[in-house]
């Protein structure tokens, strides 16, 4: 029996169905496996789970308040059932937006090396950073929930940020464009600082000040 071409395919109306037996598997399909089993992610299934994200991720960063689930679903363009079979829960939802967004900044720092002198690399880099705490503001209720309970596993959120700033400082170090003496978990506590101290009634522009201070300070005395 085929299966269906389109994760958008509209849901039947609930109603009582016979049973019957199952039918067999035809040769080379895969059966259905179990939740959290290892299988091919159709093409389709896949681009409505990045769509989600993508609109999950820029919900949770401008967001004020509670960001409705169902707003989520509509400006992803599929239905709420599209977003719970991928999610089944906010928690899910609110680890996975988490998850990527910390992924983004903790993995970025060596394809911004790659393109930009250490000093600017370093600049560019807080600048993903800062986007990963606005977007973490917008779901922070829901995250300490799921942490206090074990329904969100606990990341290890600030030793992958030392460890990237620690990958700029050595290149910077290394280039003498930036301070070999900085422990970089002291820019970790610096950057915390800015951000907390920005976060009631701050503005961007007032940030990015503050973030170039900080930059001028890693850099190596001229005198």
């Amino acid at each position: 029996m085929p299966e269906p071409t389109s994760e958008s395919t509209p849901e039947p109306t609930p109603g009582p169905t016979p049973r019957r037996a199952p039918e067999p598997t035809p040769v080379g399909v895969q059966a259905d496996l179990p939740a959290g089993a290892d299988r091919p992610v159709r093409a389709d299934a896949r681009r409505n789970r990045e769509k989600l994200l993508a609109v999950a991720r820029a919900a949770f960063a401008a967001a004020d308040d509670t960001v409705a689930l169902e707003s989520i679903a509509r400006e992803a363009g599929v239905g709420i059932g599209t977003l719970y079979r991928h999610f089944p829960t906010r928690e899910a939802l609110v680890e996975a937006v988490y998850a990527a967004e910390l992924d983004d900044v903790a993995t970025s720092a060596p394809g911004l090396l790659d393109e930009l002198p250490p000093e600017a690399a370093l600049r560019a880099w807080m600048d993903r950073y800062a986007g990963f705490v606005a977007t973490k503001r917008g779901m922070i209720d829901t995250l300490r929930t799921g942490w206090a309970s074990g329904r969100i596993a606990t990341p290890t959120t600030r030793e992958r940020i030392t460890a990237a700033i620690g990958t700029i400082l050595a290149e910077g170090a290394r280039t003498g464009s930036l301070r070999a003496d900085v422990d970089p978990e002291d820019v970790t506590t610096m950057l915390l600082g800015v951000f907390l101290s920005t976060a009631a009634g701050g503005t961007p522009e007032r940030t990015g000040r503050l973030l170039d201070l900080v930059v001028d300070a890693l850099r190596p005395s001229r005198g």
